[in-house]
């Protein structure tokens, strides 16, 4: 079970609350999440505009603005190289459609994942010279591509990297960064780079070139609107965390997507069932998002990339439904290969390694980091899920806040042919043979202690459901979008107690009628895992207590409970709700 914790950040909580207009409850919030005083929060729920941050401090950017201007006055052919998950896709678009609007020569290649694999490639590279291409612009890949560059270089092309991936090093006791030997690179993951927020993701950093692109050549910056929705998409989608000028970015994309200046983007919200509904972060990383992805998954990202493209909606509703029938797939295919993982994971014990590393013959490759999350979640430990390619073994690896995956792979790198990532994720494809010995190196070198595999969960406001009231909910809105960086708040009471439990969903899902210690009745609604509350009841009150408490059997069951209110809409009658999301 998780660690519970409560926050215990002090300020002037009232006072706060009242020269802002809100409840001392949502200012407490932000203080939770790092913001110091009145000032930072006033700035914290406008998030506009003014949060950007100038494209002037990124290092190489003026360079690579000056090898774009003299290519396109120059006629020169220009290929952008991107990748085939949703920050590539987006990326790939924004470099594109900027780039054409400035009157540039230029066509997009997004790799397939099982034929090309991640990135650019000495094969990507043979063809754009067989393509006459006189230039390469990468975005959401390339940092780490210093061979593929060698080789672009030793045959004349000209090379621009825009990536936001953690840069590759070499350490020997004195670290040594390797960045590829290309014209111009822009990542402010550079130790030199000066622009002063890292955590943005590569459709963010693609867009700063088209912005710096377009005030250079005096373009209209009218067409930055579309190109900065679409940032603010792959913000939400790459897990990039939700402060900073990415609160901007991603409010700005949630107030425009019911009416997207992109008519791929329309398509895909109508086929998705959510044109005139409100569109929240979770209805672009849970709904939206994956539909794009899922073409770069089980076919070619290309056709997001049309998607993107489309000038009719009739056509882009036509993909957008290719688009949605994929991910749907997706998902089958996905609790398939989940089972499987459950059934290795038990057969060979591997829950107890500190490090998990589960080879799954037959995964679809492209369903490794979906895989991998989730094991992830249910075992809270570092995974790497390793399956079958073309070529040897690829795999995906998903981990905890404790370990930092990426340095930790570094360490072994002579055991991979190519890998990348950040702290958290990472991709790689492993040498011949080498599966074992990375399984055992991998762990030998983890100091991770036994407390690093607890899963922490920091309660915002130990609050009595009974203060919650529909103006509350309603300001606790001002804090959204949530998502990475900036997660949904967490509220706790003591000692409520479960009088009855309906069932929903096939079973899957209950709404239970409960009383709090100062006896006000309130109902919890449970959409997933209802099996394991019901393991925790019987646990702790006797064999037989949940099936009780779903036929009005029981008495005294009392839970310390974990919440989020909402306000529950049904025929026109409004009424507070509260999600059921932990329990001791």
């Amino acid at each position: 079970m998780a660690k519970w914790m409560v926050a215990g950040k002090k300020c002037d909580f009232k006072q706060i609350g009242d020269n802002l207009g809100i409840d001392q409850v949502v200012v407490r919030i932000m203080r939770n999440r790092g913001l110091m005083d009145e000032a930072s929060m006033r700035e914290f729920l406008q998030a506009d505009e003014n949060c950007y941050h100038s494209y002037e401090s990124m290092k190489d950017i003026d360079l690579a603005i000056d090898i774009l201007m003299d290519k396109i006055d120059e006629g020169q052919k220009i290929r952008v190289i991107g990748d085939y998950d949703v920050d590539g896709v987006m990326s790939t678009y924004i470099l594109w459609k900027g780039l054409s609007v400035c009157g540039a020569n230029v066509d997009a290649v997004i790799p397939h994942r099982i034929v090309d694999g991640y990135g650019i490639s000495v094969s990507l590279i043979d063809e754009a010279i067989a393509d006459g291409v006189d230039t390469i612009i990468t975005c959401d890949n390339g940092i780490a591509a210093k061979s593929a560059f060698d080789y672009a270089k030793e045959h004349g092309l000209t090379c621009i990297v825009t990536d936001h991936h953690e840069i590759p090093f070499e350490d020997d006791g004195d670290r040594r960064y390797i960045i590829p030997q290309v014209d111009a690179v822009i990542d402010p993951k550079q130790e030199d780079c000066a622009y002063p927020f890292k955590a943005i993701c590569g459709a963010v950093v693609a867009y700063k070139v088209i912005e710096a692109l377009l005030d250079a050549i005096g373009e209209d910056t009218a067409h930055l609107h579309e190109l900065r929705e679409l940032a603010g998409f792959a913000t939400v989608c790459d897990v990039m965390e939700l402060r900073d000028e990415n609160r901007a970015l991603v409010k700005y994309t949630l107030s425009r997507l019911n009416n997207s200046s992109n008519i791929g983007m329309r398509g895909l919200v109508k086929v998705c069932g959510l044109e005139g509904k409100t569109i929240k972060a979770h209805s672009i990383g849970f709904v939206l998002g994956p539909c794009i992805n899922a073409t770069g998954r089980l076919e070619s990202a290309m056709l997001s990339l049309d998607l993107l493209r489309s000038q009719d909606i009739e056509e882009a509703i036509n993909i957008a439904s290719q688009l949605k029938a994929l991910n749907d797939s997706r998902k089958e295919l996905t609790e398939l290969g989940m089972q499987r993982a459950d059934e290795i994971i038990e057969a060979k014990g591997l829950s107890y390694n500190k490090v998990m590393v589960v080879y799954i013959p037959g995964l679809h490759e492209s369903l490794a980091g979906i895989v991998a999350g989730r094991i992830r979640e249910k075992y809270y430990r570092p995974v790497f899920v390793v399956t079958d390619a073309e070529n040897g073994l690829k795999g995906s690896a998903r981990s905890i806040p404790a370990y930092h995956i990426y340095e930790a792979m570094s360490e072994v790198k002579e055991l991979f042919d190519k890998f990348g990532g950040h702290a958290l994720a990472a991709g790689f494809s492993l040498k011949d043979g080498m599966l074992e010995e990375f399984d055992r190196r991998i762990n030998d070198n983890c100091n991770l202690k036994p407390e690093d595999f607890e899963e922490k969960i920091v309660i915002d406001v130990p609050m009595p459901m009974g203060y919650v009231t529909e103006k509350l909910i309603e300001q606790l809105a001002v804090l959204e979008p949530f998502g990475a960086g900036n997660e949904k708040p967490v509220f706790a009471q003591k000692d409520v107690e479960f009088i009855y439990c309906r069932l929903m969903g096939n079973g899957t899902m209950g709404k239970i009628t409960a009383r709090t210690e100062d006896g006000i009745t309130v109902e919890l609604l449970m959409f997933r895992n209802l099996d394991k509350l019901f393991a925790a009841i019987d646990a702790k009150y006797g064999v037989g207590s949940s099936e009780a408490l779903t036929q009005r059997k029981c008495s005294g069951i009392k839970m310390d409970i974990i919440y989020y209110p909402d306000i529950n809409e049904y025929q026109g009658r409004r009424s507070i709700q509260f999600l059921l999301n932990d329990y001791k």
